[in-house]
């Protein structure tokens, strides 16, 4: 039967309302935004051409998810997980030196700015969205990825996961717990506890600003975690503990006002836009960095030195 712009309208109209939740689906799925949203627009393409056979047996939700979630099975058929530094060896242990160059043919784990979720969706699932988390699932074989995020994130039933994945029930709940125990062993609890954004986390970012901005070691080294990790992608060199993290800050932090920032969000995390002054006296783009606050106080920095991020950001790449 030919579709015509009422159907169209049908659809957009309908299905319009889900695409954020989905591309936060695809994100979880590939650890990269840019390719979430490439499989987003195949979800909805597939959704449309088979729309006119869409009954209603499942809700629209539902369907949209099934869709995207096999379209996200199919794309990983293809891809290599998405690591950040400290999933691919030891912590470095010269933090005065100067990095080795990017390991540029490693596919980088990506943050997931707030701004491109639904906002409900980032308070109700913040947890699911962590970068420890979204790390963590990358060491998952795909199905069993698709297993714990549709039952644990989603919260589906095992037999609708089993109808999506064309597999038994008991074959689900087996492969949920296997996801479980290797996301246990990958990612401890602490990295994935979830702290409702407070005052408190607000205070540990505008302070975390003021230290980079102001040149105040003093003030850095107070906000830092013993245990704090440093990594830096893509640079595979990262570092743990506050000696070789403050060593590594202190080789490269040295004039007020030579550093700008801008407060941003990802991952549900609290997150700036870091800009550095260049000899020419302009402030250019240099990473967008994503914190992990724990118990009033810095447990992780996950710095993307990737300049452009900041488009992602909706942040200019040079400030005047």
């Amino acid at each position: 039967m030919a579709t015509t712009t009422t159907d169209r309208d049908e659809f957009v109209r309908l299905t319009d309302p889900y695409r954020r939740e989905l591309l936060a689906h695809c994100y979880r799925m590939l650890g990269s935004v840019d390719e979430a949203e490439d499989l987003v627009q195949e979800t909805y393409l597939r959704a449309w051409r088979s729309y006119d056979g869409y009954e209603g047996r499942a809700s629209l939700r539902t369907w949209l998810h099934r869709i995207a979630t096999n379209t996200c099975l199919t794309a990983l058929e293809s891809r290599s997980r998405r690591p950040l530094p400290a999933g691919l060896g030891g912590p470095s242990q010269a933090p005065e030196e100067p990095l080795r160059a990017p390991a540029t043919d490693v596919p980088w784990l990506q943050p997931l700015p707030d701004a491109l979720v639904d906002p409900a969706t980032v308070v109700a699932a913040r947890g699911t969205l962590r970068l420890a988390l979204v790390a963590a699932l990358q060491h998952l074989p795909a199905r069993q990825r698709a297993v714990l995020i549709l039952r644990d994130v989603l919260a589906w039933r095992a037999t609708e996961v089993a109808a999506v994945l064309g597999t038994s029930t008991a074959a689900v709940k087996s492969a949920l717990q296997r996801a479980r125990a290797r996301l246990d062993e990958v990612a401890p609890d602490e990295d994935l506890v979830e702290e409702p954004e407070g005052a408190a986390d607000r205070e540990v970012l505008d302070r975390y600003v003021a230290a980079f901005e102001n040149a105040d070691l003093d003030a850095l080294l107070g906000l830092l975690q013993d245990g704090v990790e440093l990594e830096m992608p893509p640079h595979l060199e990262w570092f743990s503990g506050k000696k070789d993290v403050m060593r590594f800050l202190a080789a490269r932090v040295h004039e007020k006002g030579g550093i700008r920032m801008l407060r941003t969000r990802a991952n549900g995390q609290p997150a700036v836009a870091m800009y550095v002054r260049g000899v020419d006296g302009v402030l250019r783009a240099h990473s967008v960095q994503v914190l992990t606050v724990a118990e009033g106080a810095v447990a992780r920095v996950t710095a993307f030195l990737v300049p452009e991020l900041v488009d992602r950001f909706g942040m200019p790449r040079v400030l005047s």
